[in-house]
């Protein structure tokens, strides 16, 4: 076997604060060889991106630092060497793609300046020589007309396109080990798709070594070689990634695995989740840290447990690995819902929403025309949940705006069904909006309290405080929240109880109809699942229906009633989710569901990866004809010259293809 490229060996990193000492990451020991991708996951706060910006001498100082342990790098102790020593491998023998490109690049250099930076400073070449070499990484990442992307900046490239830069940054001087921190959170699945596909050919082409921190256990199962499962700043399993997922031994990595949506499967009952919340690690618990969430927990979980193999190249920290052996726990039953009323709530004909947007620079006085939304027309059921997916820019997020009365359609009109209640008032209180970012979208100067009693004050629902105060407990036990969380400010809660206060608000105005604006994308798995399965239990409960708006398509499949897939502002393809999933009409929807990894490996063999070429078109020039035609694989001439029209195929299916 090859000698490791990287030997992390007992590391202790530790965070000095106010309140005492937090034990960021405590005992974490693994290797990674020349070629290999090996992954960290866990909830946020295990210490996955804190272990690799100590490895990368990158600890906020004098607050972070490492109190013991060994990163032995070609056999040098970076924990050991000092700064001057550290600059020099960094960057050159050691890279890292930060998890959100548009905060990692500089917004006033262009893009060229940039990449040709580390060139100068590690490889000493001139600036001719350094701008070649940066057209020539923009090319190998995949990047079109790469000599004019140079003098570009940030905010003139897609998501993928700067992710693209990143990683053509980190390549620059042809190191030996890339570290990639969530490389591909913020992206649609297609993108995320040619990102990984290319992380991988360039690892096989260059003997690069990987470090992949996900919480994407699809990803990790497609992409990795080895899996590193970590828990309150402890590795609790670690091994091969075939093992892993076919026998996880610690019963927190088999939750993690439950709580995941499956593209791949039946819709169940309910997502599994794992109860409470991971510990305080300035004051951890004794023995097992997993324990007071564990449900096989016993008296022995008071001594704490040793991480050990339990077969050949596989570790589990856990004193019952031997009954979690191959002891798969049954999935739910799968559900059966009753259907939705078939009273439309909501009905949209021909909507369309246009913007008006300066061409060729601040000064310029051309303008365009940005047709975000362009004649959409579609129907939603009281009790129903239609799911809406599609690429970034694709017009999901502009539709919940419109339907939730935050902007004015330029065209078309939709009508919502409120009896003899019409006026704009009872509107507002009929459609609500759950945001994607709960702590931006929490007042941070408000307590909980007042956040969610704010809306009743208004619209009057309670008079006085005592019944007010009442309301606000009653909505917030609802959602599973404490009463006494009304004494706290946002900043003191989770994410996930944040999403869930924000939930609290959309309710307490009593509406018919909520706008879910990827309300899950920015939570952990198993907060995640959870909750999915608040919002499903108070559709039951309410009467609620929803317009969930997402791209993981797991998750879509599981909630939504009805699919609704968008492309560059226009409707491709709706109907019945399963009928959706299992057999796609639209080529766009196939390549979305191509693209979507499933948590497991031998699957993930079995299905092989085709990945969607090509960027979205830019909706301000969008293609002639259909505009997927550019990235379509059976496009004919007559999809350039035609915009298909939405037709039905078989009841309740309806597709805009000329092939179809």
């Amino acid at each position: 076997m090859t000698a490791p490229l990287l030997d992390v060996r007992d590391l202790h990193v530790e965070f000095r604060t106010k309140r005492g000492s937090v034990k960021a990451v405590d005992g974490l020991s693994y290797q990674v060889r020349p070629g290999e991708i090996v992954a960290l996951v866990g909830e946020s706060g295990c210490g996955k991106s804190v272990s690799s910006l100590a490895l990368m001498g990158l600890l906020t100082k004098p607050a972070g630092r490492i109190t013991k342990g060994e990163i032995l790098f070609e056999g040098v102790d970076l924990a050991r060497l000092p700064e001057h020593e550290m600059r020099k491998r960094r960057g050159r023998d050691i890279a890292m793609i930060f998890q959100e490109p548009m905060t990692s690049l500089n917004p006033v250099l262009p893009i060229g300046l940039q990449l040709a930076e580390p060139l100068l400073q590690h490889r000493g070449a001139t600036v001719a020589e350094a701008r070649r070499r940066s057209a020539e990484l923009l090319a190998m990442v995949g990047m079109t007309d790469p000599e004019r992307r140079l003098d570009q900046y940030p905010h003139q490239l897609s998501g993928g396109m700067r992710q693209r830069v990143m990683i053509a940054m980190g390549l620059a001087c042809d190191p030996k080990l890339l570290i990639a921190d969530e490389p591909t959170t913020a992206l649609d699945v297609t993108i995320q798709a040619q990102i990984l596909e290319l992380l991988t050919s360039l690892s096989r082409q260059l003997n690069l070594a990987v470090i992949l921190i996900t919480h994407n256990l699809g990803v990790v199962a497609r992409y990795a070689d080895r899996v590193n499962v970590m828990y309150a700043a402890r590795q609790v399993e670690g091994g091969t990634a075939e093992r892993i997922f076919a026998n996880p031994r610690h019963p927190y990595t088999r939750g993690l695995l439950a709580a995941v949506p499956r593209l791949d499967r039946p819709r169940n009952a309910a997502l599994a989740t794992i109860d409470g919340a991971p510990p305080n690690l300035a004051n951890p618990p004794q023995g097992c840290r997993f324990g007071p969430r564990c449900a096989h927990r016993t008296e022995t979980c008071e001594t704490d447990p040793v991480l050990a193999e339990v077969e050949p190249d596989h570790l589990a920290r856990c004193w019952h690995v031997d009954a979690m052996s191959n002891d798969q726990e049954p999935a739910p039953p799968a559900s059966v819902r009753s259907g939705p009323q078939r009273e439309p709530i909501l009905t949209a004909n021909g909507l369309s929403r246009h913007y008006a947007v300066k061409n060729g620079g601040v000064f310029s006085r051309r303008h365009g025309i940005v047709r975000a939304v362009e004649s959409v027309s579609f129907d939603i059921m009281a009790g129903e949940t239609l799911g809406l997916v599609g690429e970034s820019g694709s017009g999901k997020s502009t539709i919940g705006r419109l339907l939730a009365g935050l902007e004015e359609p330029t065209a078309g009109h939709f009508s919502i069904a409120l009896g003899d209640q019409a006026d704009a008032t009872a509107r507002r209180r009929a459609v609500q909006v759950i945001f994607q970012d709960p702590t931006t979208a929490l007042n941070p100067r408000m307590l909980v309290g007042e956040i969610i009693a704010e809306p009743i004050r208004v619209h009057r629902l309670a008079i006085g405080k005592i019944a007010i105060d009442a309301r606000v407990a009653s909505l917030l036990t609802s959602v599973g929240l404490r009463a006494d969380m009304v004494e706290r400010y946002p900043h003191e809660l989770s994410g996930g109880q944040r999403q869930r206060v924000g939930i609290a608000r959309a309710l307490a105005l009593e509406p018919r109809f909520i706008v879910c604006d990827e309300a899950v994308s920015a939570l952990d798995v198993s907060i995640q699942g959870q909750i999915v399965n608040l919002l499903e239990a108070l559709q039951r409960e309410l009467g609620l229906t929803y317009l969930f708006i997402a791209h993981d398509l797991a998750v879509v499949r599981h909630i939504a009633d009805r699919v609704a897939v968008l492309y560059l502002g226009r409707l491709m393809e709706l109907g019945p989710r399963d009928a959706v999933f299992a057999n796609p009409s639209h080529p766009y929807t196939r390549a979305l569901l191509d693209a979507v990894p499933v948590p497991d490996p031998v699957a993930e063999r079995a299905r092989g990866t085709r990945t969607l070429k090509g960027e979205i078109p830019s909706p301000l020039k969008p293609p002639a004809g259909c505009v997927f035609h550019t990235r379509c694989p059976i496009a004919k001439e007559a999809c350039k010259q035609s915009i298909p029209p939405l037709r039905e195929t078989a009841p309740g299916r309806f597709v805009a293809c000329l092939e179809a």
